[in-house]
């Protein structure tokens, strides 16, 4: 109920945001942007998103598809930089897998919270990563859409304490190193596995749990097929806005300042909205039966950082960055 009054109160300001962030024509038709995301249309970013494509509507024609319709969880980035996209939703892990420096920003407990995630983008440190982002591979980054901390979920009903009792268990973590790294980290057996199976997965024991921010666990209705939630918060969930760098050299410096603002007003909108939808959702999940409960946090946070640092991924990290990143 108080997400739909604030879609309401948000979407009644659309019209206010779209005068404020009003962008100077082009001079032909309006260029057609297709954008990319996993989440489905029902998500909150989704909801992000119209307000977005609202607000940028006088230059430019937004184009969205969900659920990766499109295109598939981890080729969003390939596809902007073959130009065949040219707006996607990407994970961090993505990028890490062409700049290996990226590695850092997706390790376990390097965030402490959403405020603590923008702090970093909005920083000189994160101007660095963003430039290398957009040097190397073609993307300009319009700032990171946080989705919540993400908690592990399992079907077993076995319970969790440390990471030594995440021994054996199959957790569903998406493709690629990063990933996969990552449920290691947390003492499980990652297994790679598409978002839009998960459930299934879930459902006939292919996998024994997932990990994700608990906003998804609703959208995607996990909550059905699991029996527990870890609240082990090893990752602050982001994604990245990022628009093809030729559609933003193509802007004229005005409309980057009215592009980026409508995508900074969505993006606090967003934020505020899964913040508020946490809290919420541990109370329903537990009314709906699950058990939720913290484990050690102290133990799954000290091994899993002895694990990327003794890692060859922590070797690509930029000298100090650690000590950059808790200092914010």
């Amino acid at each position: 109920m108080v997400f739909e009054i604030n879609r309401r109160r948000f979407l009644g300001v659309s019209a206010a945001a779209t005068a404020a962030f009003a962008f100077p024509a082009f001079a032909q038709d309006k260029p057609v942007l297709k954008f990319s995301a996993v989440f489905s249309d029902q998500d909150i970013r989704a909801e992000m998103m119209k307000s977005f494509k609202d607000a940028i509507k006088d230059s430019f024609t937004l184009e969205p598809f969900y659920g990766g319709t499109l295109f598939k969880q981890g080729t969003e980035l390939v596809a902007l930089q073959r130009g065949n996209l040219q707006m996607g939703n990407i994970a961090p892990q993505d990028i890490s897998n062409q700049i290996p420096e990226w590695s850092v920003l997706t390790s376990a407990y390097l965030f402490r919270d959403a405020a603590h995630l923008k702090a970093f983008f909005d920083s000189d440190t994160g101007a660095e990563f963003k430039k290398m982002a957009e040097d190397q591979l073609g993307v300009h980054i319009l700032g990171p859409t946080y989705f919540g901390a993400r908690q592990v979920g399992l079907k077993p009903e076995k319970k969790i304490a440390t990471p030594a009792d995440m021994a054996g268990i199959k957790l569903r973590m998406p493709g690629g190193d990063a990933w996969q790294f990552l449920g290691a980290a947390l003492g499980a057996n990652p297994t790679p596995m598409a978002y839009a199976e998960v459930y299934t997965g879930l459902q006939t024991g292919a996998i024994d749990g997932q990990d994700n921010p608990l906003p998804n666990v609703k959208n995607m209705k996990f909550y059905e097929v699991m029996s527990q939630i870890v609240l082990t918060s090893h990752l602050i969930g982001y994604d990245l806005l990022t628009v093809s760098s030729k559609v933003w050299g193509d802007m004229s410096p005005e409309q980057q300042t009215a592009f980026q603002a409508a995508a900074d007003k969505a993006m606090a909108w967003s934020q505020e909205q899964h913040l508020a939808q946490e809290k919420a959702l541990v109370d329903e999940f537990k009314a709906a039966g699950l058990n939720i409960y913290e484990p050690d946090i102290a133990a799954f946070r000290k091994n899993a950082q002895e694990k990327y640092l003794s890692s060859d991924l922590a070797k690509s990290w930029p000298e100090g960055i650690l000590e950059k990143v808790a200092a914010l």
